[in-house]
């Protein structure tokens, strides 16, 4: 998948189905003339549903076709025949997408497990034949139920990666480039800033086959939570991994600035992201000898676990694979 290909966010419109027309029908036939009402019931509407599917990981299927629409059901006829259902529209999205109301931003669902199936708008009921109507005072009704109207609207989708780590640093922190080392992922990596413009997921393979996932998110600055630099629109997929992988080149002027401040943007965007499980990584150390090594090892944030490794060289990578598997587990 293309970073050019990763979409986070859509707008589709949905309208279910009319549930069909009840049947006025008075039951004739060879030496019954007056058989009495049997029209059938009117099909429903179909139904708009949602179905989760976890090979997907994007909504650009959706960038191209945004208006869904179901079939209306069929009439009812003789016989108390009931008309058929119309026929449903099924809209597959990767796990962890919100769905808005696009008018009141109101969340209305939401969809995380894989194969689920989830109902947004729902098919117009059928109307009721004639032969419902009978009584002792009305033995030949002669009318039946149109069918109700089925519901529409628009709607947003949210995308939130599900991973199991989350990448957390400045532009040109190396997360790109670690992400390619530990898994077969291949982001795009150069010596600019702002590389990543979309996130990029990879699986990592640890011991025994063992395997967990990890997600590069674009680079954060500060002022990221009030719309700085890429904005707070990617730090949302931050949401949903189990633990955080901080990462800060060792090249760096003041490491513990540099993490007090991806920590800040990560409050002011969702307090809640303190609570989870934290790991800081050292990246680029091919460049150090021990002796800065030991001076960095005196300025280093205090209450976080911290790791040297360089992605280039491979050091510390089996080390950092070991403590996340045992971070997640």
């Amino acid at each position: 998948m293309t970073e050019g290909n990763f979409v986070d966010y859509i707008k589709i419109y949905a309208s279910s189905g009319k549930g069909g027309q009840g049947s006025m029908h008075l039951h004739r036939e060879k030496f019954i003339t007056k058989g009495g009402p049997d029209g059938g019931d009117g099909g429903r509407g179909g139904h708009i549903i949602l179905r989760g599917d976890k090979n997907m990981w994007t909504l650009f299927h959706l960038k191209f076709k945004r208006h869904f629409r179901a079939d209306s059901g069929g009439a009812g006829s003789a016989s108390r025949s009931t008309g058929a259902d119309g026929k449903d529209v099924y809209i597959d999205v990767p796990l962890g997408t919100i769905i808005r109301d696009a008018d009141t931003d109101e969340i209305i669902l939401e969809i995380t497990e894989d194969k689920k199936e989830v109902v947004l708008l729902r098919g117009g009921k059928g109307g009721l034949g004639n032969w419902h109507f009978k009584s002792s005072t009305n033995q030949t009704p002669r009318y039946s139920q149109p069918g109700m109207d089925g519901a529409e609207g628009w709607f947003r989708m949210e995308l939130k990666l599900l991973a199991d780590v989350g990448l957390v640093g400045f532009p040109n922190a190396g997360k790109s480039t670690l992400l390619s080392v530990l898994t077969a992922a291949k982001p795009k990596i150069a010596d600019y800033a702002f590389t990543t413009l979309k996130p990029n997921l990879g699986i990592v393979e640890h011991r025994n086959h063992q395997t967990f996932v990890i997600a590069d998110i674009p680079g954060i600055i500060e002022g990221a939570a009030e719309g700085k630099g890429l904005g707070h629109r990617f730090l949302r997929h931050i949401e949903r991994n189990s633990a955080l992988l901080f990462l800060i080149p060792a090249d760096s002027d003041d490491i513990q600035k540099e993490y007090n401040v991806l920590l800040n943007e990560l409050k002011k965007h969702n307090p809640e992201l303190l609570d989870k499980e934290r790991l800081l990584a050292i990246s680029k150390t091919d460049m150090l000898d021990d002796e800065l090594i030991a001076e960095i090892k005196e300025d280093l944030p205090k209450g976080i676990e911290t790791i040297f490794i360089s992605s280039v060289a491979e050091i510390g990578l089996q080390t950092l694979k070991d403590k996340l598997w045992k971070m997640l587990n």
